[in-house]
């Protein structure tokens, strides 16, 4: 294909869709575009190829954050696809169906399309974790260090996540001879078709435990409160997501563990906001500083600098402050600050002071109001 799609658009959904509604739309498209169905169309078979790397990387977290921050460009295109795994072939969709094309072709055939090798004793990585993390407009600003304490699944420490009691072994099912799956035949339409399904006798773990640890009940895991330090970079912006490999729940038979995603959450400033780089704040001044100009102490997230601002100020004014805004995330340099003047108008004036205004305001004329002539002036 000459150029790729936006994989949101590929599977149909919004890009605010739910993990569930992705995998619902992807199982109906696999069903329709599988290339079994369609043998010699190499049209569908490329469509089919397309809607496998889409879900590919949208039913992964990490991955899918990683494309809705920079689309495409965000994984090697010479990998294949996310993490090098590629799409060339239409297997390897145990994760998706629970037991190969089996599963989801079964629904129509009453049977299931063979060449599937799912095998679920296999090593599996462990599931991502995801939790939030609340920090200051500085800090996100400048970066910081954190601890958060995670609930985790972790190897059990006594079995060494064999879910045996101590000094005993597992025995390799006699069913499924260690694979976690048996072949099943079945006659349809289409001839003989060959699924496989879960062993039941060990159910899918190709090994019976006569003697479960006692800490882990067998389980091989066991959960744990860990307090784990997060460096937060400077320049993070709210909602953004940091990534630690590793440090999400434990996986099984051996695989690695999931990630811990962090999802930061920046409060409000009270002064300043923020467009990337940019910090924008408004700044009151008094009416004689607007008409004769002054210096005034403009606060930054760098502390209070000083800006002479020049005699006839206006309200709605905007000066920038060079270098005063947020470093770039994992770069060089720092954004600037925008500073927005208004003009405070003064209230409960005693008698003296108004007519003082008066005689003020009588001895200008209207030469001095350009705008407030140009405006009122006009012809109807």
């Amino acid at each position: 294909m000459a150029e790729k799609r936006d994989y949101y658009e590929v599977l149909g959904v919004e890009k605010g869709a739910s993990e569930d509604e992705i995998k619902k739309a992807y199982r109906k498209l696999a069903k329709a575009n599988h290339p079994d169905l369609h043998p010699g169309d190499k049209e569908c078979e490329e469509r089919f190829k397309e809607i496998n790397e889409a879900y590919e990387v949208l039913s992964d977290p990490d991955k899918r954050a990683k494309y809705d921050q920079f689309g495409h460009a965000a994984f090697d295109p010479s990998a294949g696809g996310p993490g090098g795994a590629g799409f060339g072939g239409f297997g390897g969709f145990g994760d998706i169906f629970g037991g190969g094309f089996g599963d989801i072709f079964g629904d129509i055939f009453g049977g299931g399309f063979g060449g599937g090798q799912t095998q679920r004793s296999g090593p599996r990585r462990g599931e991502n974790l995801r939790v939030r993390l609340n920090i200051t407009f500085e800090e996100a600003a400048f970066g910081c260090e954190k601890e958060i304490n995670v609930g985790r699944v972790e190897q059990c420490p006594d079995c060494k996540g064999t879910g045996c009691a101590p000094g005993t072994t597992p025995e390799v099912c006699t069913e499924c001879h260690g694979t976690g799956t048996v072949t099943q035949a079945q006659r349809t339409p289409f001839g003989m078709m060959q699924s496989q399904t879960v062993c039941p006798k060990c159910r899918g773990k190709g090994q019976i435990i006569h003697q479960p640890c006692p800490d882990c009940r067998g389980a091989g895991v066991v959960r744990k409160r860990r307090t784990i330090q997060v460096n937060i970079p400077a320049g993070i912006d709210n909602g953004q997501t940091i990534s630690l490999r590793g440090q999400g729940h434990s996986g099984k038979n051996g695989g690695p563990a999931g990630d811990l995603l962090i999802t930061v959450m920046v409060r409000p400033h009270e002064i300043f906001r923020r467009d990337g780089t940019a910090v924008f704040c408004e700044a009151p001044i008094t009416f004689t500083q607007a008409v004769l100009g002054g210096t005034l102490e403009i606060p930054t997230i760098d502390g209070k600098v000083k800006y002479d601002i020049p005699e006839g100020t206006q309200t709605g004014t905007v000066f920038r402050l060079r270098g005063k805004g947020i470093p770039v995330l994992n770069g060089r340099g720092r954004g600037d600050q925008y500073v927005t003047v208004n003009i405070e108008t003064p209230r409960n004036l005693n008698r003296e002071q108004k007519e003082a205004l008066k005689k003020f305001s009588e001895s200008l004329g209207e030469g001095n109001y350009e705008k407030h002539k140009n405006f009122f002036g006009k012809k109807k």
